[in-house]
Order: C-alpha cells, then sequence, then structure tokens
C-alpha cells in the first residue's frame, strides 16, 4: 500500500483516490500496485457495488511518473508488473467502475477512461495523450478503444499529434458522459455511484457485459441479448423488483451479492 493512493468505502462504492498532489498525482509503480489490488479487492467484496475513480487537488493525473518508469520499465517479460495488473484488473472489472476527472489528465489518465463505464469530468478538466510527441506508442489499448469511442479522425488528432481535449471537446467526443461545475464533480460522481450501487448486481453485471462485448452481428446480439433477458426474468432480482413494482415501493437488492 502506499500514501499516495487513498481507498475509502461508503454506501456500496469504493472510491480510490490518486493523492501524490505534489507531482499533480503522476503514477508510480507502488500506485499501479495499490489501485490494482483496490480494484482487485472489489470485485470480491459483496459490500462493493461500484468503483470510483477520482484524484485530489487540481489533477486527475498527470500520467506516468517518468524517472519511476525509467528505473523500472512498465512491461516485463518476467511475470506482470503492477502496472499489467492494473491494467488488467480495470479491463476485467465486472463491477461497474466511474471515473471523475478534475483538472489535468494526461497519458494513462485518459486511456484508463476507455476502460471505465461512465466518465465525468468538471469544467477545467483537459485531455492529452502526448505519446509520440515523447517519441512513444500507444498505449491501454488505445489504438482500438479510442477510435471506436471518438472516430478516427479525432483519435489521430490525440493519439498522433498529442493534441489536448477540453472538457467541453470530450463530452462532444464521446470520451465524457457529463461535465459538471469544478466544485460539484465528486459529488455529482458520487451520487450516481450510488445510484448504480442501490440497481440489481446480476442486472448491472449483464448490461456491463452487454455493452463491452465485442463487435457482433445484430441477430447474433439480438440472440445473445434474448438470452440473458429470459435469465434476467427467473432470477430473484427481477421478482424483487416485480414486487416492488406491484407493491408501490422501492425495491431493495441489498440482499444481492
Amino acid at each position: 500500500m502506499t500514501e499516495y493512493v487513498k481507498i475509502s468505502d461508503a454506501e456500496g462504492v469504493r472510491t480510490i483516490a490518486f493523492s501524490r498532489t505534489d507531482k499533480k498525482n503522476a503514477l508510480t509503480r507502488e500506485m499501479y500496485d495499490a489501485a490494482a489490488n483496490a480494484l482487485n479487492g472489489a470485485q470480491n467484496d459483496p459490500e462493493i457495488r461500484v468503483v470510483l475513480f477520482a484524484g485530489e487537488g487540481d489533477s486527475f493525473t498527470a500520467g506516468n511518473d517518468l524517472n519511476d518508469f525509467l528505473e523500472h520499465p512498465p512491461f516485463s517479460e518476467d511475470g506482470p508488473s503492477p502496472v499489467e495488473r492494473f491494467m488488467t484488473a480495470l479491463m476485467e472489472a465486472k463491477k461497474p467502475v466511474v471515473a471523475a476527472v478534475g483538472g489535468l489528465s494526461v497519458g494513462i489518465g485518459v486511456t484508463m477512461l476507455l476502460h471505465c463505464d461512465l466518465v465525468y469530468a468538471s469544467r477545467m478538466a483537459t485531455f492529452s495523450t502526448p505519446f509520440v510527441k515523447l517519441a512513444l506508442a500507444p498505449e491501454f489499448a488505445s489504438s482500438i478503444t479510442m477510435p471506436a469511442v471518438m472516430g478516427c479522425a479525432k483519435a489521430a488528432e490525440m493519439l498522433l499529434l498529442g493534441e489536448k481535449l477540453s472538457a467541453e471537446e470530450a463530452e462532444r467526443a464521446g470520451l465524457v458522459a457529463r461535465v459538471f461545475a469544478d466544485e460539484e464533480l465528486i459529488e455529482q460522481a458520487t451520487a450516481r455511484c450510488r445510484k448504480l450501487a442501490k440497481l440489481a448486481p446480476g442486472a448491472v453485471a449483464d448490461a456491463k457485459t452487454l455493452l463491452r462485448a465485442p463487435a457482433e452481428d445484430l441477430a447474433a446480439r439480438m440472440q445473445r441479448e434474448g438470452k440473458l433477458f429470459n435469465e434476467r426474468l427467473g432470477s430473484d432480482e427481477f421478482k424483487e423488483a416485480a414486487g416492488a413494482f406491484f407493491e408501490r415501493r422501492e425495491p431493495d437488492f441489498s440482499k444481492f451479492g
């Protein structure tokens, strides 16, 4: 564990906050390791329904700490490095992952967002991926995920030219779901996480699986959805939802893990 990653749990939400404010939350191996452990731990904790990433101070994260990475290359042939563990944990997360981006977001601070389910930003947020500017290559599968989200032209501006996006531009490009006033960001993002945490966890997981599934033709996807829909109709979660509807009360999914 490291003091630069703060973890807190409340109302079904695990918040993982980057807290190296004097370095604009630049990530080190130890920070990646702590974030990976917290994210993996959330998957096995029935009390945690949603994970929220945030950054303290005026930055989400300035990306990788270059001095740390020059000393310890992020990828290893001797087994998964902390960076690889974090990337794998985020890509394979079964529970919803939300990001609240306030201020500077660079490199991994952008590419990780492409693997989150919901991204919210403050008006002061900026987004850049200056890999080629640093004579490096794109990472975290961003050469696939970024064009899929915002189209090849805008992705090329970011990945080739290292162009910076404002919060409003990121929202128009589809990287960000919604932009809030700076002072409202964490409150608004947390409220949406808590709303997610109150929903039926099995249904949420199925919806996330469908949203993240590889592309397929419409007929195949319709069949996949139909199979899950039928399974949902027989689930205890649906029985609770239907009962609540007829009894004119709010459903209680807290007993479902």
